[in-house]
């Protein structure tokens, strides 16, 4: 049997004999076993509910299952940040980076284990669909049958988003009885499947299902609201990439999917941008990790600005637990959150990692000097004296640190990358007392917040609820900057400076045209790798040729008997 089929159809299976059940921790995602009921069985809505959990598992692994996830590759292709890593390993990310297979001829199926991640959770969902849409199981309240089956379908809709951008081109699964070995859906096919989607997640999820006065309870479930939103980040997506709008999707639904999560009252900016990320909002790290105190830093994991974030946990959550590896292939933490720590060293409260991510100059200089989101976002290696703080150890100066670096630009992402104590012990409490930064790292993925979703609202001219000018106000009021017109340029802008480093900006590139985004990314500069000057290039022609879409995983390809059919350009 072809990989693609076996693949697709191991994660139907995996919803049928892979349930996750959730062990007897408070938090949602906290979950352990993997075994549990097959959907044959499946008789009770609590049944039902374990095997939603099974979907929110498999979702969360998207990320989890590799370093190679949609956000750390969202990133790389970005203008934001080159591919850095170090001068004798993840070459493969300069195929990323530059659109170009010259970099690594032998990198053929990047993101293989992405694809099959996302399939199964496709596969997941569908089988739980197709259990809540049978008449083996006795309800009694069909809201909370149309709600389980909602969550269900927006996972999927996540799924299917996430490999439409990157893909545009892959097969529709819309059951567990579709055949694996079909041709790549039409672009607007997939859309009009994601739309429908999240359409009726927003109409059967309750708005008051996970309200945000018991956020810490149900935070990462996904709601009305993260419905409401994506929609609207569908529509922005899809009319400027393909240039006219989804016949599914006008544009008053976008603006009432906006104005329903304002109307709500469920969501605010936090008071100081730099809580939303811990690095950012760090107090000080005390040397001994026993004197461990919450105060020492506001960040704030639970918060009312956050509409959508994919949670993870420390269990078995090593960064190298991959297909290949020597450790067991059970990953529930973040495994790509230590591509972007600083290589090799931990200078608290920033923890080693794979130097990926490197920011590009140009982003650091798209900022203010006088605008907090700056300094919250970005490192300064050198302005933070980083070099000087280190103790004795791998690096002790920074030549030591540019030889085993590509692409040293003197600045790193800081919203995503894992925390140390100044002992450069994990500033995990459960695991404080290890050195093994780059294991136990928790931090969720923020995929949607309420600036994105005022921001949003700006660019379509405002909602009901607010004006263009004053969705566009609320953003800069909060950290201090001065209001500008709310054109398209500024509000373009303010994402870039807003959203900086959270996966939005290549998409936000991408739907403005292919001739901007090819613009934008293209670069002819000069980097230090390795401590010498190198001509960083990034051919526009390249990525033209590839319209901006990622590589088919060539194992896939070639697996399904040349059923799925190779991007142009790759």
């Amino acid at each position: 049997m072809k990989l693609l089929k076996t693949t697709i159809l191991t994660a139907v299976a995996a919803a049928a004999l892979g349930l996750t059940l959730p062990s007897c921790s408070d938090s949602f995602l906290d979950v352990t076993s993997k075994t549990g009921n097959n959907s044959g069985s499946i008789t009770t809505p609590e049944q039902a509910e374990s095997m939603l959990y099974g979907c929110y598992d498999a979702w969360k692994r998207t990320s989890s299952d590799d370093t190679w996830g949609f956000y750390v590759v969202s990133e790389i292709m970005s203008d934001e940040c080159f591919a850095g890593t170090g001068t004798s390993d993840a070459p493969q990310y300069a195929v990323i980076d530059r659109f170009d297979q010259g970099q690594h001829p032998t990198s053929v199926q990047l993101l293989s284990t992405a694809w099959r991640s996302y399939y199964t959770c496709i596969g997941r969902c569908n089988s739980l669909i197709a259990v809540c849409e049978g008449d083996q199981i006795t309800w009694g309240d069909e809201t909370v049958r149309a709600r389980v089956i909602a969550e269900a379908r927006l996972l999927r809709a996540l799924c299917y988003f996430d490999m439409a951008r990157m893909w545009e081109n892959v097969p529709l699964m819309r059951t567990p009885e579709d055949d694996a070995n079909q041709p790549q859906a039409d672009p607007d096919e997939l859309y009009t499947f994601i739309i429908e989607d999240l359409k009726f997640a927003q109409a059967n999820i309750p708005a008051d299902a996970y309200p945000k006065s018991d956020m810490a309870n149900n935070e990462g479930r996904v709601t009305r609201y993260a419905a409401d939103g994506l929609l609207a980040r569908v529509y922005l997506y899809y009319t400027g990439f393909y240039g006219q709008e989804h016949p599914s999707l006008p544009k008053s639904d976008a603006v009432d999917a906006l104005d329903d999560i304002i109307r709500s009252n469920e969501y605010e900016l936090l008071a100081d941008f730099a809580d939303l990320w811990p690095a950012a909002s760090s107090v000080s790290m005390p040397g001994d990790a026993e004197e461990w105190d919450a105060e020492l830093t506001t960040y704030q994991r639970v918060n009312r600005e956050v509409i959508l974030q994919m949670q993870f946990n420390y269990t078995d959550d090593r960064y190298n637990n991959y297909p290949g590896s020597s450790v067991s292939y059970e990953q529930q933490g973040n495994a790509w959150l230590v591509m972007f720590g600083l290589r090799k060293i931990n200078c608290s409260p920033y923890g080693t990692g794979w130097g990926c991510g490197t920011v590009n100059p140009k982003t650091v200089k798209a900022f203010d000097e006088t605008d907090p989101r700056r300094k919250a976002s970005i490192i300064d290696i050198e302005g933070e004296g980083i070099f000087d703080r280190l103790n004795a150890g791998t690096f002790d100066n920074k030549q030591d640190y540019m030889r085993d670096q590509r692409e040293y630009t003197g600045y790193s992402i800081k919203k995503y990358l894992p925390t140390c104590w100044a002992n450069g012990f994990s500033t995990i409490p459960e695991h404080h007392s290890t050195g093994a930064v780059m294991e136990y790292q928790t931090q969720p993925f923020v995929i949607l917040r309420y600036a994105d979703v005022l921001l949003m609202a700006a660019e379509l001219g405002g909602t009901p609820s607010i004006t263009a000018q004053a969705a566009l106000d609320k953003v800069r009021d909060r950290v201090g900057m001065p209001h500008v017109v709310a054109n398209k340029d500024n509000i373009m802008k303010e994402r870039q400076l807003e959203l900086a480093f959270e996966a939005n900006r290549y998409w936000d590139l991408m739907r403005q045209g292919i001739d901007v985004a090819a613009n934008a990314v293209a670069e002819n500069t000069t980097v230090l790798t390795g401590g010498r000057e190198v001509r960083y290039t990034v051919n526009a022609a390249n990525f033209r040729a590839k319209r901006g879409l990622m590589q088919i995983p060539a194992d896939q390809i070639s697996l399904s008997g040349g059923v799925l059919k190779q991007n142009p350009g790759w």
